[in-house]
């Protein structure tokens, strides 16, 4: 189950930021996890629930995910399709020298907290992508 580990990483990476950003409570995780990436969101629900009450800044902190549909290019034709109703096979030439460009991923879009100097702020930016290959 790697989404135990994915978990584990995600909730490090947020200890750190709230300890450099003088984060007292994040309400929400925002995270893009790619349609063939391999979490299965009903486990990594679960261990969020499981691990963010060991993490006293995530403790109350809700998890949301946003899915990111797969994309392959194919390398002979040039033309991009929908990954899952396609597969390897480009829909278009027939091609099979084809490769995923978008879905794979799993990246913090955004977190919701409270700082110690501020009242509540949104970060937008993407943070270290954790990867699933």
């Amino acid at each position: 189950m790697h989404e135990m580990g994915i978990i584990l990483h995600i909730a490090k990476m947020l200890d750190e930021t709230a300890q450099e950003q003088n984060i007292k409570k994040i309400g929400s995780v925002t995270l893009e996890v790619g349609e063939v990436s391999g979490i299965m969101t009903d486990l990594f629900v679960d261990c969020w629930n499981y691990f963010k009450v060991r993490h006293p800044v995530l403790a109350e902190s809700e998890l949301r995910l946003v899915t990111i549909p797969a994309v392959t290019f194919c390398g002979n034709c040039g033309r991009t399709y929908e990954t899952v109703r396609y597969g390897k096979e480009c829909p278009y030439c027939g091609s099979g020298e084809t490769w995923l460009v978008d879905g794979n991923q799993c990246v913090i879009k955004e977190i919701e907290a409270e700082c110690e100097e501020c009242e509540e702020f949104e970060e937008s930016e993407e943070f270290e992508e954790c990867e699933d290959e």
